[in-house]
C-alpha cells in the first residue's frame, strides 16, 4: 500500500504569497488524517514549502532544500537547483516520491525528482492528485475577480476537494509576508 495524493496550491497577488494545502492523507482505499499539515514555512527564509507525495521523502526533501537555502545566503533559485542537481544524480535520493512547490513573494517553483525546476508562467502553481483542479480555479479566480491571493487559494482548494477523491476540504492556509 502507498499513500495517495494531496493538492497544494500556491498564488501570488499584489506582493503576497499565499500557499494552500488539504489535509487529507489516504493508505490505499482508506483515509487515514483528516488535518496533515502538508506546508511550512522554511527555517528563517521567507520562503513557504508544501510537498505531495510521501511523507518521510518530502521531510528528507525540506530537509536538504533548507540546508542548501543556507548554503546559498536564501536565494530560492540557487537552492532549488542545487536540489534538483542532488536529486537527480544521487541514487539514493532518486527513489524518493514526493514533489515540492515553494516560494517566496516574488516567485513560485517546482521541484521534482527528474532534476526538474520549474518556475510557472503566471504566479500560481500546484502539485498533487488534486493540483489540476486547483490550478485551473485559481488561474481563473487570478484572471477574472479581485479577490487577494488567500482567498484564492481556499476557494480553489475547497473546488478541487469536490473534484479529487484524495484531497478533503481541511484546509490550511499561509501567507506571506503576514
Amino acid at each position: 500500500m502507498t499513500y495517495h495524493g494531496t493538492t497544494i496550491l500556491a498564488v501570488i497577488r499584489d506582493g503576497k504569497l499565499a500557499f494552500g494545502g488539504d489535509g487529507q492523507v489516504t493508505l490505499g482505499d482508506q483515509i487515514v488524517k483528516a488535518r496533515a499539515q502538508k506546508i511550512r514555512r522554511l527555517g528563517s527564509h521567507p520562503i513557504i514549502g508544501g510537498f505531495a507525495g510521501a511523507t518521510a521523502d518530502a521531510f528528507t526533501l525540506f530537509e536538504r532544500f533548507e540546508n542548501k537555502l543556507d548554503s546559498m545566503s536564501g536565494n530560492m533559485t540557487r537552492a532549488a537547483v542545487e536540489l534538483a542537481r542532488d536529486w537527480r544524480m544521487d541514487k539514493a535520493l532518486r527513489q524518493l516520491q514526493a514533489m515540492l512547490l515553494v516560494g517566496n513573494s516574488e516567485k513560485i517553483l517546482v521541484l521534482s525528482g527528474q532534476g526538474d525546476v520549474l518556475e510557472p508562467d503566471e504566479p500560481v502553481a500546484a502539485i498533487g492528485s488534486g493540483g489540476p483542479a486547483a490550478l485551473a480555479a485559481a488561474k481563473a479566480m487570478l484572471r477574472h475577480t479581485d479577490l487577494s491571493a488567500a482567498e484564492i487559494v481556499k476557494n480553489a482548494l475547497i473546488i478541487a476537494s469536490e473534484q479529487c477523491i484524495y484531497t478533503n476540504d481541511k484546509i490550511i492556509v499561509e501567507v506571506m509576508p503576514s
